[in-house]
């Protein structure tokens, strides 16, 4: 049979967590919802901005909150016209009565639950939303409040402790958002600390690391040999291994400096041919500046043009008019 309490189960729930028994309006009782309806009176009146009571509108949810806990004040500390004591005083002799509160809050206060991807990101509302390391595969709670989104997880569940997180325990806020749109992830770099780009938000180089002994020899040449090689390898250059080989003893010849100078010229101007790198060093023995490098692109190519067919095309014209 169904229950006959019309009170939801979870609001039940809610009321024996803190050990409070959860009241309902009567049925074509006014009296008995008068409390609810008094509640939204004070605040239209004295929170919502209205022309009564000349107040502006809120810059933010934040602002909205800051304005009730005044209110709160306001009206715990002047005397109640019914029992003529003040709330403040009159709470202190009432705490002596009331039971401890539980030091964790009920789940239902912390929103809904999510579990977090191996991208470190929970979705909610078609919006991916970072969340800090150690944190994956784990059940977390997510609510809006305000124009945030509020993260909280449970540290005494994870299998393994985050390091930072040594000293907190229980249910803690881990993360917070600005809420956002979808296509709009909010992803803070700060909770990525091994990934390449920098959490300031600048975007880092990238860094070859050498995994044999020619490539360890080749990046010491320095900065323009590792310039090189990413350029390089970005233009799909073919025997890319030989080249650095033999600009490796290039260098053995002229110099680890004029070597390495020469690379970094190259990268900038996207000369990975052959013999394109002895020909920059014997540039630069030359006394020539670097500064008027050229680019390899469509504007400047070696290829010879189409201008000589142009005259070509003329006198085949001319002549097959001429036969007419």
């Amino acid at each position: 049979m169904p229950s006959s309490d019309p009170r939801p189960v979870q609001i039940v729930q809610v009321g024996r967590h803190y050990g409070t028994q959860v009241h309902t309006c009567i049925p074509y009782d006014p009296q008995s919802k008068g409390g609810s309806e008094s509640t939204v009176r004070i605040a239209k009146a004295d929170l919502v901005p209205t022309e009564a009571n000349l107040r502006g509108e809120y810059d933010s949810f934040a602002e909205l909150e800051q304005a009730c806990d005044q209110f709160c004040v306001k009206v715990n500390t002047r005397r109640h016209r019914e029992t003529g004591r003040v709330p403040a005083d009159a709470l202190a002799d009432e705490r002596a009565r009331l039971h401890v509160l539980p030091s964790a809050p009920h789940t239902m206060a912390l929103g809904q639950t999510r579990l977090v991807g191996t991208d470190q990101t929970v979705r909610f509302g078609s919006v991916r939303y970072s969340t800090p390391p150690g944190l994956v595969d784990a059940e977390v709670w997510v609510r809006v409040a305000g124009a945030d989104l509020v993260i909280v997880a449970d540290l005494d569940a994870l299998p393994a402790r985050p390091s930072w997180a040594a000293d907190r325990r229980g249910l803690v806020e881990v993360a917070r958002h600005a809420t956002s749109t979808p296509g709009n992830p909010r992803i803070d770099l700060g909770h990525y600390p091994g990934h390449p780009q920098d959490p300031t938000g600048a975007p880092r180089p990238p860094r070859p690391k050498a995994r044999t002994r020619d490539e360890t020899d080749f990046l010491a040449l320095g900065d323009g040999a590792t310039t090189w090689l990413i350029e390089a390898s970005a233009a799909g250059t073919t025997r890319i291994w030989a080249k650095m080989a033999d600009a490796v003893a290039l260098a053995a010849l002229v110099g680890q400096a004029r070597a390495d100078e020469a690379l970094g010229v190259a990268a900038a101007a996207g000369r990975f041919a052959e013999t394109d790198l002895a020909s920059i060093v014997d540039h630069l023995a030359a006394g020539a500046p670097s500064a008027d490098l050229v680019t390899v692109d469509e504007a400047y190519s070696a290829q010879p043009g189409t201008n000589t067919w142009a005259g070509f095309t003329t006198t085949s014209q001319t002549s097959r008019e001429t036969s007419r």
